[in-house]
């Protein structure tokens, strides 16, 4: 393959992407950007891969193909490639228990993944419009699906049960854990950064406008914070995180919220914003003294603190701790709190290092090393399809 690789995370009103060259056999980002403002005033906005500006500039069309079809014409008239994109690459958040690796797309894939659109409503819809834009835009080009859920698959039974009559658990409700693509991005990247500890027990933290931990021994997921669908754990920027189902039926029964209006609540009315009533972004709550704002930081670092030390236990020990995300990769108060609280598992933070972004954070000698890795899923999903399509072309 020596077309470029386009990668696709769609979203309701946007579509964003990356370009990936593939003439010298690396992988190299040339641009990424995204149309946004699907459905209203669609605008197609590209930087290069030091943030300049490349284009914005308003898009054609007002649903998910004419942005795919904005996304081909830009990069057919301003990189002059004529075979366009060698494949194209989707993030894709829910695989359900059909697949446990990246697959190259056809029409029963997409069966089965408009199955599954109850167990991931704000995200799957998107997903199967843009594969069917890409479809209608450049329909000789392959197209690759790389699933969330997949790093997850082979947990150990009882990692993945809930306590529920076994003929639900047969149906699929059960634990099947997101963020998969960033956390095999980071396990694929810790020999080069940590090699000491890339085998080791570690938990890894995925931080950001959603948000999940991770426990991994040998590269392998033992066990995670979200669970049937991206709601679960954390509390998130608008997403409740692990809430107590029958505040689910009090809601129902007694403030007469019918099940759009929960799922709007738990999806897109809580966690930091809901708490804070100010804000979803990490950064205007650091910056804010408003008292609701100061109790969703706290909130937040808390919730933390005690989902690692349920990963701790599930790998019997901790090696390393690795920060991740938007939110883990840049706000180093939030990493300087969220260690203090976790100094009885052996954690010392290093305060110049973490002030700096680290790699390495934590102080010399200490029991727990702590890291911060940038993620990069984008580069995930270019490595799963340029291979797949190369393994369908031999």
């Amino acid at each position: 393959m020596r077309e470029p690789i386009l990668v696709i995370n769609a979203g309701s009103s946007s579509i964003k992407f990356s370009v990936f060259e593939t003439a010298d056999r690396s992988l190299k980002a040339s641009v990424h950007g995204q149309v946004e403002g699907i459905g209203t005033s669609p605008r197609l906005k590209i930087a290069d891969t030091q943030g300049g500006s490349v284009a914005d500039q308003t898009a054609a069309g007002n649903d998910h193909r004419a942005a795919i079809a904005a996304i081909q014409d830009w990069f057919a008239d301003h990189v002059g490639s004529e075979a366009g994109f060698g494949g194209v690459g989707h993030r894709i958040v829910h695989g359900g228990t059909a697949y446990s690796e990246p697959v190259v797309i056809d029409e029963r894939v997409i069966s089965c993944l408009e199955e599954l659109v109850p167990l991931a409503p704000l995200h799957q819809p998107h997903h199967i419009a843009a594969i069917r834009a890409v479809a209608a835009v450049a329909p000789a080009v392959p197209q690759v699906a790389c699933f969330d859920t997949a790093f997850h698959r082979h947990q150990p039974p009882l990692a993945r049960e809930f306590a529920l009559p076994r003929e639900l658990t047969a149906k699929g409700i059960r634990r099947y854990g997101f963020h998969g693509l960033s956390y095999e991005y980071i396990v694929s990247k810790l020999p080069e950064v940590a090699p000491q500890c890339a085998n080791g027990k570690l938990v890894v933290a995925h931080l950001g406008n959603g948000a999940s931990m991770c426990a991994i021994a040998e590269g392998r997921s033992i066990a995670t914070t979200m669970g049937l669908t991206p709601v679960d754990g954390l509390p998130m920027g608008t997403r409740t995180g692990a809430l107590d189902p029958g505040v689910i039926l009090y809601l129902i029964a007694h403030e007469r919220m019918d099940t759009n209006a929960v799922e709007h609540l738990i999806y897109e009315g809580s966690g930091l914003l809901g708490v804070s009533g100010l804000s979803s972004d990490m950064r205007t709550l650091l910056a804010s003294n408003a008292p609701a704002a100061r109790e969703a930081v706290a909130l937040f670092v808390y919730r933390i603190g005690r989902e690692l030390g349920s990963l701790v236990a599930a790998l019997e020990g901790l090696d390393a701790l690795v920060f991740t995300g938007g939110i883990g990769e840049n706000a180093a108060e939030i990493r300087a709190r969220v260690c203090r609280q976790a100094g009885w598992i052996g954690i010392a933070l290093d305060e110049e290092a973490n002030a700096r972004g680290g790699p390495l954070i934590s102080r010399r000698g200490a029991a727990v090393s702590v890291w911060v890795v940038p993620t990069n899923e984008n580069l995930m999903v270019a490595r799963h399809t340029r291979r797949l399509i190369e393994e369908t072309e031999a």
